[in-house]
């Protein structure tokens, strides 16, 4: 009989030749990727030498995520092992990042211990697309920053963004569920618009002074050596303090910028840009800005 012949194999020899089942070999057999290369009198597969090569091929494919149809594409010559693979690679790195953004969601929700409907909320906001992040940016944007007639800001503004990397951390996806949450709160986008207005120069006028507290962060260094040397904002210390960093300045001035900044907390804002973008930044300094603000207010009642 031909199933006797040494060069023909049944299924179940070639089951035992390749140790894989025969169920499995039947069911890539029915698919086309394994065909049989003829039956016996008896209507049973029949295969050959080249049929176990071509078994290992649809089984190191299988084991590399390929489907069978992938498979049998391959293998009649309609596409190359190096286009499926490309296809797949594209796919694999999809995957990943899913899981990635699914791991921080989750290490998210065990941190903050968030109920069902929070978790709902930051998995929408994790996987919103490059698109809906960047309208969601470019809205609140105009909302602070449109209208202040301050070229160098607009320039600014312009090239301004806020993106989560298409391959983020953990961390970055943290920072960015708690920076969407922030930038989509009214409130805050209108406290954040106040301390923009008072810290943005006027046509014609100088630079308001309350300006390089936020953007000399030597002012903030200052002041983090003066509390870590005990110094307490009220007294005589700190009014030395004050008269060396600020001069004559127009102090009431500094104290509605410090007061309007730290009530829309433009430092954690800045912090969380900083996180998402995957950056080093300075530390939180709103500890610093708020022991500047008493140092101001109890200078202003002596």
């Amino acid at each position: 009989m031909d199933d006797e012949r040494p060069d023909v194999l049944t299924i179940g020899r070639l089951a035992h030749r390749t140790g894989l089942s025969v169920g499995t070999l039947r069911f890539w057999s029915d698919e086309g990727a394994v065909p049989p290369v003829a039956r016996s009198a008896g209507g049973y597969r029949l295969y050959d030498a080249e049929s176990v090569a071509r078994v290992e091929l649809v089984r190191t494919l299988r084991e590399l995520g390929l489907g069978l149809d992938d498979v049998c594409r391959v293998l009649s010559g309609r596409t190359t092992v190096a286009e499926v693979a490309d296809a797949h690679v594209a796919a694999l790195d999809a995957q990943i990042r899913s899981l990635k953004v699914s791991r921080a969601v989750l290490s998210t929700v065990a941190k903050r211990g968030s109920t069902v409907e929070e978790t709902a909320l930051m998995n929408r906001l994790a996987r919103l697309s490059a698109a809906e992040r960047e309208q969601i940016i470019d809205e609140f944007k105009e909302e602070v920053f449109g209208g202040l007639d301050d070229p160098g800001l607009r320039d600014r503004m312009r090239t301004f963004s806020i993106e989560l990397p298409d391959d983020p951390t953990p961390e970055q996806v943290d920072a960015w569920i708690e920076l969407a949450e922030l930038v989509r709160d009214p409130g805050f986008r209108a406290r954040l618009r106040t301390w923009m207005e008072l810290n943005t120069p006027v046509p014609g006028q100088s630079r308001p002074p309350g300006a390089s507290i936020w953007w000399a962060r030597q002012i903030v260094q200052t002041v983090a050596e003066v509390r870590k040397g005990g110094v307490p904002p009220e007294g005589p210390a700190a009014a030395e303090v004050l008269s060396e960093l600020f001069g004559d300045t127009d102090r009431a001035a500094l104290l509605r910028s410090l007061e309007a900044g730290i009530e829309a907390g433009a430092e954690h804002y800045r912090t969380l840009v900083a996180r998402v973008r995957g950056q080093n930044s300075s530390p939180d300094a709103t500890e610093e800005l708020e022991w500047l603000a008493r140092a101001l207010r109890a200078a202003d009642q002596t």
